[in-house]
């Protein structure tokens, strides 16, 4: 069993920045964040697998950056230039493979909020 533990979240006027952080308990493949705003499903905003390949949603392209550190098994998704839009629950996901039946570990969430 994984267990992923997100810290960084919080409240920021429009145009600021906020990193997340996210530590897993063990080796991960991909590893990512996704967000749940109110009133909408959840969805992807990056993942990022264990070799470094990289994917965004478009909405968050060019402002959002996410990195790792396999060694730590950390993931982090640095976000630049945020607007009203980006105020959700961001979620940290582990993704362990297709093979595996339990493939998908989530975090326990945490708000983001963006003030215009």
């Amino acid at each position: 069993q994984v267990q992923l533990m997100e810290s960084g979240g919080g409240l920021v006027q429009t145009g600021g920045s906020l990193r997340l952080s996210c530590a897993a308990s063990g080796s991960i493949n991909t590893m990512g964040w996704y967000r749940k705003a109110p009133g909408k499903q959840r969805e992807l905003v990056a993942t990022i697998t264990s070799g470094g390949s990289t994917k965004y949603a478009d909405s968050v392209k060019g402002r959002f950056t996410i990195s790792r550190d396999i060694a730590k098994n950390t993931v982090a998704l640095q976000m630049n230039s945020l607007k009203p839009e980006d105020t959700a629950v961001y979620y940290c996901n582990a993704d362990l493979g297709p093979f595996r039946i339990d493939r998908y570990y989530w975090g326990q969430g945490t708000q983001v909020t963006v003030s215009s």
